[in-house]
C-alpha cells in the first residue's frame, strides 16, 4: 500500500515527467471494483478534466493530489498509479485513465480498496484529505519534538501500543502499518510495548527515527515492497517486511518474526525489540 514515502516519491515523478500534459479524454469506473470511493459521478470526470493542463502533484499523507487548472484528481493508498507512454499497452482492469493530447497517459489500478477522486478545487470534504493538508509532514520542521510531544500525551493514548499510537486513527498523516516496522526497529521499540512505559529515551528514539527513516524512504524512491510511476519497486531496502520474515537481524542475528496484531501483522526482531 502506497504510504507517505511512496506518495512523495510518486508525486515528484509526476512533476517530471506528466506536469504540463493537455488532458484529451478521461475514463473512470471502467472495472467495477466493490471497494472504489469516487467523488459525485464517475462518468462526469471527462467533463471535469478534458481540455485542462496537468499542473503540480503533491503527497500529503498517503495521497496523492494532482492539480488540473481549477480541478483536482486525488488518489489514494490503495491505488496503484502508473505512467503508459505512447503506444504503450494499456493495463486491461482500471479505476481511472487519464490520456493526454501527446498519447501517453496515466493510470489508478486499484488493488484492496481505494479512492479515486475527482473535483473542483475546494469541492471536497473527506477529513482524511483535509487533515493530511493540515497537520505538520514528519519530512517538515513543523513535526519538532514539541509536537510530536503533544501526540503522545493527548488525552487516551497512554493506554495504547507504539503500534497503535503511531499507525492508526492518522495521528500521523502517512505514517501507516508499513513503514512503521522499520521506524520501530531503528527505534529499538516492540510495536506492542504501552506509550505508558515509554521512557524519555524511547520517546527521543521513536521521533528521531520517524523523521530519519521517512526521509531516508522518500530520497531512495520508496520502500521495496512497493511499486512507483513506473511500476518499479523502491531503492529502499526494508528492514522488517514480508521480504525479510526469517531471516537473521542485521544488527544482532537475532531472526526477524512476523505476529498477528490489531486486526494486521506486525514485524520484530527478537533480540533488538523487547516486549
Amino acid at each position: 500500500m502506497m504510504e507517505l514515502p511512496e506518495a512523495k516519491a510518486i508525486s515528484m515523478q509526476l512533476n517530471e515527467h506528466v506536469s504540463g500534459k493537455r488532458i484529451m479524454k478521461v475514463t473512470a469506473a471502467h472495472s467495477p471494483h466493490k471497494f472504489a470511493w469516487y467523488h459525485g459521478d464517475p462518468q462526469m470526470y471527462h467533463d471535469l478534466l478534458a481540455g485542462k493542463v496537468i499542473g503540480k502533484a503533491e503527497g500529503y499523507g498517503s495521497m496523492v493530489e494532482i492539480s488540473a487548472e481549477d480541478a483536482v484528481i486525488l488518489l489514494g493508498e490503495g491505488v496503484a498509479i502508473r505512467f503508459h507512454r505512447e503506444n504503450e499497452k494499456r493495463p486491461q482492469k482500471h479505476q481511472l485513465l487519464i490520456e493526454f493530447k501527446d498519447h501517453t497517459a496515466i493510470s489508478g489500478s486499484i488493488q484492496m480498496y481505494g479512492g479515486v477522486w475527482c473535483f473542483k478545487e475546494g469541492e471536497f470534504t473527506n477529513q482524511y484529505f483535509l487533515q493530511a493538508k493540515i497537520k505538520p509532514s514528519p519530512l517538515s520542521d513543523g513535526f519538532d519534538r514539541a509536537y510530536f510531544d503533544s501526540i503522545i500525551s493527548a488525552q487516551g493514548n497512554e493506554g495504547l501500543s507504539a503500534k497503535a499510537l503511531l499507525a492508526t486513527e492518522q495521528r500521523i498523516p502517512g505514517l501507516g502499518n508499513g513503514v512503521l516496522q522499520d521506524i520501530l526497529y531503528n527505534a529499538r521499540i516492540h510495536p506492542k510495548k504501552k506509550v505508558k512505559t515509554f521512557t524519555d529515551t524511547d520517546k527521543d528514539n521513536i521521533f528521531d527515527s520517524i523523521k530519519s527513516t521517512l526521509a531516508q524512504m522518500v530520497v531512495e524512491g520508496g520502500r521495496d515492497t512497493e511499486k512507483d510511476l513506473f511500476g518499479r519497486f523502491g531503492g529502499y531496502k526494508t528492514k522488517l517486511s514480508k521480504k525479510t520474515v526469517d531471516t537473521e537481524c542485521e544488527t544482532c542475528g537475532s531472526r526477524i518474526k512476523k505476529e498477528a496484531y490489531m486486526g494486521g501483522s506486525i514485524y520484530f526482531c527478537e533480540g533488538c525489540q523487547k516486549p
